[in-house]
């Protein structure tokens, strides 16, 4: 796959978001940090693709833990470096309000970080060589943000669209509206003229076309019954759960469950409180079918891949 040689993706297992690299003579930018716990790894790739520069920027598409992890490594590296987060979330990164950040609500984890500025919808910045604008990505996130460059026709687009998919729609898991949103921005990708798109989780694609088909599939099959994304949420925050602590007790998962919101709203929506450990113990098993990502070992549950 061509891509301008400014760009460079390095890219991530399911628990770092990918890092998207971009350089010019400017500035060496980086579009996303990863999770925390590999936040070590992520400074070395970084360091190893600098070769010897510095970070400049670090640039933000939304801060769940699995994008924003490695800021505050990377920002220790490089004290220097600025850092560009969505402006919705200006304020509770201010605070560091984990009332209304997402780490403890989802049972992870993120190490308090600084910015020196924000980024919105609307503003365009010039990264590698190249004018790229920034496009709101509401759905899986509210205040999620993606980069589009028309000239290069390159789409970073986060969460908002990959190969196969997209991120969970959260916001519908606490009462708020999500399905329509994630809909309208993939019908505003689709009227862009995208030859490829660098996604927050997977390699780079060309086959848009596809792949916006296999999106609006999945929202229209979301949007029919909503406890099919309380299902999903639950099971792609276990999995990543046990992806960072590798093992795990089915009674620590159940506790797990009732101290993170987000699963506890998700649970809700699938069962009675009464039935949340046979919930639990029947997710746990669709996950450890056929090579799945966990594996069950008498109360313990672990993790098979990284």
């Amino acid at each position: 796959m061509s891509l301008p040689p400014s760009i460079q993706v390095l890219e991530r297992g399911w628990l770092s978001s990918n890092n998207v690299l971009l350089m010019d003579d400017a500035c060496a930018a980086l579009i996303d940090t990863g999770y925390v716990s590999h936040a070590p790894q992520t400074l070395a790739l970084v360091q190893s693709a600098l070769a010897g520069r510095p970070l400049d920027l670090i640039v933000n598409t939304h801060l769940h833990s699995d994008h924003c992890g490695g800021n505050a490594l990377l920002q220790s590296a490089w004290p220097q470096c600025r850092t560009a987060i969505p402006q919705a979330e200006s304020e509770a990164v201010a605070t560091w309000d984990l009332t209304r950040l997402t780490y403890r609500a989802t049972g992870q984890r993120c190490a308090p970080f600084t910015f020196t500025e924000t980024i919105a919808p609307g503003a365009s910045l010039t990264l590698g060589n190249l004018d790229w604008q920034v496009l709101g990505a509401p759905g899986h996130d509210p205040h999620s943000l993606m980069l589009y460059c028309a000239s290069e026709r390159v789409l970073i687009s986060a969460d908002a669209l990959w190969e196969n998919g997209f991120g969970v729609i959260f916001p519908e898991l606490e009462g708020e509206s999500g399905f329509a949103e994630q809909q309208a921005v993939l019908e505003l990708i689709a009227g862009l003229d995208v030859r490829t798109v660098i996604p927050g989780h997977g390699a780079p694609f060309t086959d848009v076309a596809p792949a916006l088909e296999r999106a609006f599939s999945r929202i229209a099959w979301l949007r029919a019954d909503p406890a099919r994304n309380a299902k999903n949420a639950l099971k792609v925050l276990i999995v990543f759960k046990l992806l960072e602590v590798r093992e795990m007790s089915f009674d620590t998962l159940l506790q797990m469950l009732d101290d993170a919101t987000v699963m506890r709203a998700a649970a809700a929506m699938l069962k009675p409180r009464d039935a949340w450990p046979a919930l639990l113990h029947g997710l746990v098993e669709e996950l450890a079918v056929s090579g799945g990502p966990l594996a069950v070992d008498g109360a313990r549950i672990v993790a098979r891949g990284r």
